[in-house]
């Protein structure tokens, strides 16, 4: 049967520990056996320790500042212990040690151990560790991690989306969670990690930033007597029903151009390949060839800007079965969804470079690859499975 030892043991433990004892030298001092004392730190204290006779608490916390400072002082995390063994509510030790309730609550469930139990000595500890600066940089030794970035950033993927995933496949698991701020710091500060140098110019959009035009469109626009965006339904504003799209160009050097349609529902992306010129027959026969496939309860609406290249719409309506509407002039966030598409695929077809040298094959590829990304939009499910479930259901 094992020993039983009084609470206040344990307590007097943590506290020797946090002093600056060894871990020996405190079982021996509250009657209890290495083993016991083992188990007490992995349960409270969760810090490091240095071994051997000498060893104890690594850092340990220096003279605490006075009551009434930013950080909580030892006295008052005393306090805090003793109102919580006295069975106080936060807002009653709040109130005896000057502070806001929050504040209690916020210090007991960051420092409390995996037992639950908050012990001032070790709070105080883990506090002072967690403050110290410069802190140790997460990137510098975990090759593994810094391989599974470097995986995905190689597909175009940004920090942020980075960091939400590191978050959702390894939850339990803290040494592989990484925030984005911090893969940004390792890719533009000189030996601040273990990530590729050339893994920077992946971020880079090599765009300057957008100028409206000064001109006005001619008077005789060939969308005068088109649908505008003002007379497009309330479902395609609200994304609740699928099959309402917003597409534009992505523009390259020498007049080369990719057409891009995204759902609005579900951000699939279809790639229109535009050989030679992207004048107004040639694209309204790209869009009619990619959507001619769709099923008509997924090609209700087509959302565009007003360039000459969609002239042809009328074409398109009659081919499709939908229904056209235009932007107002100078308006791209009135398509939103697929502005941003459109940034994405700029990590593949780079600002001035030649769109022509991309095949129809090509276009499929880098179209299946955004649309099997898992988007934070979606909550981190991908375009390709939301759609498989649209065109399931019917």
């Amino acid at each position: 049967m094992p020993k039983l030892f009084p609470v206040s043991a344990r307590g007097d433990f943590l506290d020797l520990v946090c002093s600056g004892m060894s871990v020996s030298a405190a079982v021996r001092r509250v009657g209890a056996s290495r083993g016991t004392g083992k188990k007490w730190w992995a349960q409270s204290g969760q810090m490091t320790l240095l071994m051997g006779v000498s060893g104890g608490l690594a850092d340990p916390a220096p003279s605490a500042e006075g009551p009434g400072g930013r950080a909580l002082s030892s006295e008052e995390r005393g306090m805090i212990q003793m109102g919580r063994l006295a069975g106080m509510s936060y807002a009653e030790i709040g109130a005896a040690i000057g502070r806001d309730k929050s504040v209690v609550w916020r210090e007991v469930k960051r420092n409390s151990g995996e037992d639950g139990e908050y012990y001032a000595s070790v709070a105080h500890a883990k506090a002072h560790q967690a403050r110290r600066r410069p802190k140790p940089f997460k990137l510098v030794e975990d090759e593994d991690l810094c391989r599974l970035i470097a995986v995905w950033m190689d597909d175009g993927w940004s920090p942020k989306l980075i960091s939400a995933m590191l978050a959702f496949y390894f939850g339990d698991d803290q040494t592989m969670q990484v925030s984005h701020e911090t893969i940004y710091r390792a890719l533009y500060v000189q030996t601040r990690g273990k990530l590729r140098a050339d893994l920077a110019e992946k971020l880079s959009l090599k765009r300057k930033q957008r100028v409206p035009h000064a001109s006005d469109r001619a008077k005789s626009s060939p969308y005068k007597d088109a649908f505008t965006i003002s007379q497009r339904p309330a479902e395609v504003q609200d994304r609740a029903v699928p099959g309402h799209w917003e597409g534009d160009l992505i523009i390259g050097c020498d007049g080369t151009a990719i057409g891009t349609l995204v759902e609005r529902s579900t951000r699939f992306t279809i790639l229109l390949h535009l050989p030679g010129d992207h004048t107004a027959d040639t694209v309204a026969a790209a869009m009619i060839r990619e959507m001619g496939n769709l099923p008509d309860h997924l090609r209700r609406s087509i959302t565009w800007d007003r360039g000459t290249e969609l002239a042809e719409y009328a074409r398109i309506q009659t081919a499709l079965e939908t229904t056209l509407y235009f932007c107002d002039p100078h308006s791209p966030w009135q398509r939103g969804t697929n502005e941003n598409t459109n940034r994405l695929l700029r990590f593949w077809f780079e600002k001035g470079s030649d769109l022509s040298v991309h095949s129809p094959d090509d276009l499929n590829r880098i179209a299946a690859k955004l649309n099997r990304r898992p988007r934070p939009t979606l909550n981190l499910d991908t375009p390709a499975n939301r759609l498989s479930q649209l065109l399931q259901a019917a």
